[in-house]
């Protein structure tokens, strides 16, 4: 009997298949097979919005082989993410493959282990249609959505914009955010200090808090107000009044869940939400081990909203911490936590799959990134799962002419959880506050006369809201219910790489383009940048997934009103209507001195006179290094040809190629180059991308010199409505064209929103 099972990706096939014995072939689909065409809408409105899918482009061989191998099998056992995505992906496998529905057998698993795969081989179910239809009624919408209010953008701002369900209400949450900041009017505050020293010589900072006997916080505008109380205190002694000590337990933070791993990651690695989920699906999917264990997953699945933990893995939790730090780190009772009502509990939180591979012991397998995610996933869900740290706490008020100063902090009495992790507080000021309020205090008793040392009045302003950083960003789209686990990282890479939104450091401050768009959707198209309306279709999205809601109702309501104000934007917008702003640079032009501005080309972003056509003076801008991220050198898959060393990525003159680590010893060298998933138009093999001169793309052959083809723009073995031949995408633009002369069709192309 032969068995078939069904992936996603090559390296969790690799994983599985070390698993399972001779009887069970594992293959990888390698993501979607088939997805809604980009030449047209692909939904039939009319028609209950009817989705027109199609084999997507360099996947016939794939899906050739993959129906070989489902005719060959006895039974199909379809192991793809246990999430929306991945059973629509599952969905549209048996559709491609023409499996019948009877063969059909759908398991999950929510980390990849021997065990866990084993178990999930046992229990297969059919597919699951509600989480397919969520899925499919999330990509229909990001499809309407971005193929209707693309053109619209085209019309009135500038070709090559895109708007989105979900990216364009992140865009206008980072917009007001920055008009928040602008409006923004500080105002001048005081507070004052006082360094006092005890009987012992102890040193003592305690801070003004207000006339003795009341409760309420004296607020000191300004320096008159300050300088007050300085005179009535200079030179006086101080006297402690009241000292108030206590017990205090401190609670460790939950496990992760895909949110706080980004933020956390971003607060404590330095990562960008990319990278982090980047990593963790290399964790999840599987590490070889070696002699320690073989290929293997070390963590669960990583996108998820639930806080729920596996009664196993909280046992083998419990064990390892009394075994490694004693019983009294480990609670009395097993510690839960309360997942948000939306959240998907079928699912668990982010944690170790094995408490048998503590981080130390797998460190030599795992590259940097690897290791320094994985730790922090340890030791957060370690923590998470031990007993409450024990703080001693004092509070202590003194006085002086009538005037009352207070000082706070605490000692740690028993570590707790905090011997293994503290969660990272949200800003450095946060950090600050939290340090002057906790200080470790001299020992003081109530009716001590206390040294005037020193009294310092401190001027200060208030600040503007900072601006959103990807962390703050990701956690503010979860609070508001806008988006869900998957779609965090492409919504946020979709505004970056739109020119919608930029960073600065870690922050992520709005283009002038990116203010114009969300002006003229909020004016035009009020309910698609709504936060509470956008929140509302996500939860109806779950209500299908759940089977309370109807795929064509949902949709249907949608559209109703998306219709009409899109057809009143249309009939009372026009590019007339729309100024978009310059951005200037600080460049002076040398042969008219104007400030030169910045101009978009085909190879980026460049520094124009503003003066064209009188003055046709350009010059390159400077990148600045993006500070915000680490930057490491990528480990080739493969090993040196010479010496048997690990090759890593770099770039030279002609783009990017592997060089051996222990250069100049060994000075072997081998060009990097992308298989496109397009087969040649002249031969049929794998076409690959290739650097010409200036680093400029272009795409050849991978049987060159046998066969000579190459192309600028890139082919996209889609067929041209009109004529049949290939389709290409032209360089440098968002447009389909087909290259045979006396055809000249030509198709622009809406960018959609992120796909999870």
């Amino acid at each position: 009997m032969t068995n078939l099972v069904i992936v996603e990706s090559p390296a969790k096939a690799t994983t599985i298949k070390g698993y399972l014995g001779p009887s069970y072939r594992v293959v990888a689909s390698k993501g979607h097979v088939r997805d809604l065409p980009k030449s047209t809408l692909g939904i039939d409105v009319e028609n209950h919005f009817t989705p027109h899918y199609i084999n997507i482009r360099g996947k016939g061989d794939l899906i050739k082989e993959l129906k070989k191998e489902a005719k060959n099998a006895d039974k199909i056992y379809l192991a793809t993410d246990p999430d929306r995505e991945g059973e629509a992906i599952s969905w549209h496998l048996s559709t491609a493959l023409g499996i019948p529905v009877d063969n059909i057998k759908r398991i999950t698993f929510n980390e990849i282990t021997k065990s866990a795969v084993k178990e999930a081989i046992k229990a297969p179910r059919g597919l699951d249609m509600d989480l397919v239809n969520a899925q499919q009624a999330r990509r229909i919408l990001d499809r309407i959505v971005g193929y209707k209010l693309s053109p619209f953008l085209w019309k009135t701002v500038q070709s090559g914009l895109s708007a989105g369900r979900v990216q364009s209400v992140a865009t206008r949450i980072i917009v007001e955010r920055e008009n928040e900041i602008r409006a923004f009017q500080p105002k001048e505050y005081w507070t004052i200090d006082a360094l006092l020293e005890t009987e012992q010589g102890k040193e003592l900072t305690v801070h003004f808090h207000g006339k003795a006997g009341e409760k309420e916080k004296m607020e000191l505008p300004d320096e008159k107000a300050a300088q007050v109380i300085c005179k009535a205190v200079d030179g006086k002694c101080f006297t402690a009044v009241d000292i108030r000590k206590g017990t205090k337990q401190k609670s460790p933070a939950p496990p992760f869940t895909t949110s706080t791993m980004q933020q956390e990651a971003s607060k404590k690695l330095n990562f960008q939400s990319q990278r982090t989920m980047r990593v963790a699906q290399e964790l999840y999917e599987g590490i070889n081990l070696g002699s320690d264990g073989g290929v293997q997953g070390l963590i669960t699945y990583m996108r998820t909203d639930s806080l729920r933990i596996a009664a196993e893995a909280q046992a083998a939790a419990r064990e390892y911490i009394q075994e490694k730090y004693g019983e009294k780190y480990c609670p009395k009772e097993v510690r839960t936590f309360k997942s948000k009502a939306t959240a998907q509990n079928a699912h668990e939180a982010i944690r170790p799959a094995s408490m048998t591979m503590d981080p130390a012991k797998v460190k030599k397998h795992l590259s940097r990134d690897q290791y320094r995610l994985y730790k922090l996933i340890w030791d957060r869900f370690m923590a998470s799962q031990m007993a409450n740290a024990q703080l001693a706490t004092v509070a202590m008020d003194v006085e002086c002419a009538g005037y009352l100063f207070r000082a706070t902090g605490y000692t740690v009495t028993f570590e707790g959880y905090m011997a293994v992790y503290e969660e990272t507080l949200e800003s450095e000021k946060a950090e600050k506050e939290e340090k002057d309020k906790n200080k470790r205090l001299p020992v003081v008793e109530k009716g001590d006369a206390l040294e005037n040392k020193k009294i310092l009045p401190l001027q200060h302003f208030t600040e503007p809201p900072p601006r959103y950083t990807e962390a703050s960003l990701i956690k503010f789209l979860e609070e508001r219910g806008i988006g869900r686990p998957s779609t965090y990282t492409p919504i946020i890479t979709i505004i970056n790489s739109r020119g919608y939104v930029t960073r600065e450091g870690k922050s992520l401050v709005p283009t002038p383009l990116g203010e114009v768009t969300t002006k003229i959707m909020i004016e035009s198209f009020p309910d698609i940048v709504n936060y509470q309306f956008t929140a509302s279709m996500e939860d109806k999205l779950d209500c299908i997934e759940n089977g309370k809601e109807n795929l064509e109702s949902v949709l249907t309501e949608f559209y109703a009103d998306f219709a009409k104000e899109l057809e009143e934007a249309q009939n009372t917008v026009s590019k007339e209507d729309i100024q978009l702003p310059v951005e200037e640079t600080d460049i002076i032009c040398e042969l008219c001195g104007s400030k030169m501005i910045v101009k978009k080309g085909r190879y980026g972003k460049f520094a124009a006179c503003p003066n064209y056509p009188t003055c046709k003076n350009t010059k390159p801008l400077n990148k600045k290094e993006d500070s915000s991220e680490e930057k490491e050198p990528e480990i080739a898959p493969f090993k040196c040809e010479a010496c048997g060393s690990d090759m890593v990525l770099r770039t030279g003159r002609y783009g990017a190629f592997y060089a051996c680590v222990k250069y100049p010893t060994c000075k072997f060298t081998k060009q990097k180059v992308k298989e496109l998933g397009v087969n040649c138009p002249s031969c049929g093999s794998p076409l690959v991308t290739k650097y010409g001169k200036n680093r400029t793309i272009f795409y050849s052959c991978s049987k060159y010199p046998e066969c000579n083809f190459s192309s600028w723009d890139l082919p996209t073995n889609e067929k041209c409505p009109n004529c049949g031949e290939m389709l290409y995408q032209k360089k440098g633009k968002n447009m389909l064209i087909c290259k045979k002369d006396e055809c000249g069709y030509k198709q622009e192309l809406p960018d959609e929103d992120a796909k999870a």
